[in-house]
């Protein structure tokens, strides 16, 4: 029985496993959770062993733990690859928007529905098999593999730069692959070459020491709701540009190369206003719809509170308002510093009797971007193009990886995307799915570049 014949012959198996995988609710950002994200992880390492993995381990972090295997025997003269996936989901709520439970997952028109089953339980349990099907059949594998899974993801993987340093030996890789990602379409394969940063802050604004009557003070003091309005208004113009001073210093633009790559990828902009519901599109002038989601960095509210919420009228002028903010960033951008130049501007852009204080929010991620001609990207779509008959769309993401820089800034290798869920697939919403003919097709596609690799 060759590797092919096994993933056949153990398909039924393999989804059977994957609904017990999607039943943990493994929600990194719920304190009531983190018990299940341990609970997740051993099955992660128990499903290693089995699959004839070997020095699997479950390591701590300061936060949720990650988990470690390998399979080191191919010898010295072949590469050392490294596969990276997450264990951890988003919260599901609402819940009432899920057709069947989220953490009661269902198998039904060829899709497993549960939260995590696209990003990443699906994902990451794919290599997994792959191994696994290749020591069954042949008791090795073509190349080096180490496995690196972690359980807090989905929460911009707060404490594994700590980790990654303090392990850097251990992740050593010749490349590193991530099964969390996406492909095109079910028969159309892409190659993602860059992931957008992030930053984010909290703003408030404050005023009277207490909310005050707006007959009595309207007038004679400033009101924080107006004062953040302005400093909002002053940040972004209507031609979509980000007015902070600095803000595209350090912005690697697109390339004419870089454009011509993003206009050959399909793009209806009539269904995409359709689908969104919204009367047109907007974004920075001089860029097109495709290359300002992909390659331009944004700034966007993405809250905003302050006075009286309730219904009727309240006539209060109120002490303090709200706002929070997040940019995804490209390269070469830098959180730290995009982070101080948010802080500035706003601070010059305080009206005259109010106060503001700018805090910045967990969840900090840098912007990665490969480098023309790397090598195991070269690869990945040899085989993307051998798996699906076509050779596979050049895309970038608005999305993040936070460990994608964290392992380059330690190992100095960029990483592959090199996964197969799907963008439609309600990640991080009701509903999520994942369909079961790219998990087959991820299995076969895995084993394939551990082959062309070794």
């Amino acid at each position: 029985m060759n590797w092919s014949d096994y993933l056949d012959a153990h398909q039924q198996r393999f989804v059977d496993e994957l609904v017990d995988f999607v039943r943990i609710p493994s929600v990194s950002a719920l304190a009531a959770h983190i018990p299940d994200v341990v609970t997740a992880g051993n099955w992660v390492v128990d499903r290693m062993q089995a699959a004839g993995i070997e020095n699997v381990r479950m390591m701590p972090t300061d936060g949720h733990p990650v988990v470690y295997g390998d399979w080191l025997h191919a010898g010295a003269d072949k590469p050392t690859i490294l596969i990276y996936g997450h264990f951890d989901v988003q919260p599901a709520e609402p819940f009432d928007l899920w057709d069947t439970p989220p953490f009661d997952p269902q198998v039904r028109d060829g899709r497993v529905y549960g939260r995590g089953a696209s990003d990443d339980k699906g994902g990451m349990f794919i290599p997994i098999l792959s191994a696994e099907a290749m020591l069954k059949t042949t008791g090795r594998l073509p190349v080096n593999v180490k496995f690196f899974f972690e359980g807090q993801e989905e929460i911009g993987s707060p404490h594994l730069p700590p980790f990654i340093k303090a392990n850097g030996a251990l992740l050593k890789a010749d490349m590193i692959f991530s099964a969390d990602g996406s492909q095109w379409a079910e028969d159309q394969p892409n190659l993602i070459t860059g992931l957008k940063g992030l930053v984010a802050a909290e703003v408030t604004v404050t005023g009277a020491k207490g909310d005050q009557h707006s007959g009595q003070q309207g007038g004679g003091i400033a009101n924080p709701i107006h004062g953040l309005s302005h400093i909002i208004a002053s940040m972004k113009g209507l031609d979509g540009k980000i007015n902070v001073k600095g803000f595209y210093d350090d912005v690697i633009d697109l390339t004419v190369e870089d454009r011509a790559a993003i206009a050959r990828v399909p793009f209806d902009e009539a269904a995409y206003i359709e689908s969104l519901g919204v009367p047109d599109v907007f974004g920075e002038e001089g860029y097109t719809t495709r290359e300002r989601l992909w390659g331009r960095p944004t700034f966007e509210l993405n809250g905003i509170w302050g006075g009286w919420q309730g219904g009727g009228i309240k006539t209060v002028l109120p002490a303090q308002a709200f706002a929070k903010i997040t940019c995804r960033l490209v390269a070469n951008q830098r959180p730290d510093q995009i982070f101080h130049l948010l802080k500035a501007h706003i601070e010059a852009h305080c009206p005259k009797g109010l106060t503001v204080k700018v805090e910045r929010l967990p969840g900090s991620a840098d912007p990665f971007l490969l480098p023309n001609g790397h090598n195991a990207s070269a690869a990945a779509a040899e085989v993307l193009t051998e798996v699906y008959g076509k050779a596979p769309y050049i895309t970038r993401t608005g999305g993040s990886i936070p460990v994608m820089t964290m392992l380059l800034q330690e190992t100095g290798i960029h990483a592959t995307v090199f996964a197969f869920g799907m963008n439609d697939e309600n990640l991080h919403a009701p509903n999520e799915f994942f369909r079961l003919s790219n998990f087959r097709t991820g299995q076969t596609a895995y084993c394939k570049l551990l082959e062309r690799l070794g």
